[in-house]
């Protein structure tokens, strides 16, 4: 039933969230074209690349604990824009047009073999806050246009964190470590996991959660997000 909602909200004409014309699908082919044209990202954490590279530098000397990583865009305008209103103002009306700009990446890639698809999860007192996960609207749309069991809470936060993009590497692994857990519930064993978010910036927050995930018997990891924020 969600998939064929979701199948005719893509079909019936909306207004583009980015230029207001009228398309279908909720962004419209022009914009798509101009602002989500696809480009060469390393394979491991999606940061952009020169052409021809598989992975940059950074995942060279240290890889990530997450087998490959996927990014829709970068974290510039308008999807910066798009993806705050969709955060913080409980945009809901934009989260089936970004689920769909992930789903296309992913297939561009061509090398999904996740069976299983997590949100990124927020503390209670963030949940509480937003009154929404961004992440689980993104996931649980992306399961039912890609087919893939979706779960809400097998990966559950314990603490919040503050924004850990302007501290040094080593600061923002020690103040993310242990803030995740697997409910007790969870049969991750074996399992092939999505873990899906909205932004990744330093990477610190989805490599804590996949070794998480690891931990519990997850037989990889990948990550999926809408936007990869661009090497400084």
């Amino acid at each position: 039933m969600a998939r064929a909602l979701s199948g005719l909200a893509a079909r019936l004409p909306s207004q583009c969230a980015v230029c207001r014309a009228w398309d279908r699908g909720g962004l419209c082919t022009a914009c798509r074209a101009r602002h989500a044209a696809p480009r060469p990202r390393c394979q491991r954490c999606a940061v952009s690349v020169p052409d021809g590279v598989a992975e940059c530098a950074g995942c060279l000397r240290e890889p990530p604990p997450y087998r490959q990583a996927c990014a829709a865009v970068d974290y510039a305008f308008p999807w910066s824009r798009l993806i705050g209103a969709f955060k913080f103002r409980a945009a809901l009306d934009l989260a089936s047009p970004l689920a769909g700009l992930v789903a296309a990446a992913v297939a561009r890639q061509g090398t999904r073999s996740a069976d299983l698809v997590l949100p990124v999860p927020l503390s209670p007192e963030r949940l509480r806050e937003r009154g929404m996960n961004q992440a689980w609207e993104l996931a649980r749309r992306l399961g039912a246009t890609l087919d893939l069991e979706a779960q809400p809470h097998a990966l559950l936060r314990l603490v919040d964190t503050v924004h850990l993009a302007a501290l040094p590497r080593a600061e923002r692994a020690a103040r993310i470590r242990g803030a995740f857990a697997v409910a007790p519930a969870a049969a991750l064993r074996g399992r092939h996991v999505a873990l899906v978010d909205d932004v990744m910036t330093s990477g610190a927050t989805v490599a804590e959660a996949s070794r998480t995930l690891l931990a519990a018997g997850a037989a990889s990891v990948q990550v999926w997000v809408v936007a990869r924020t661009p090497m400084s």
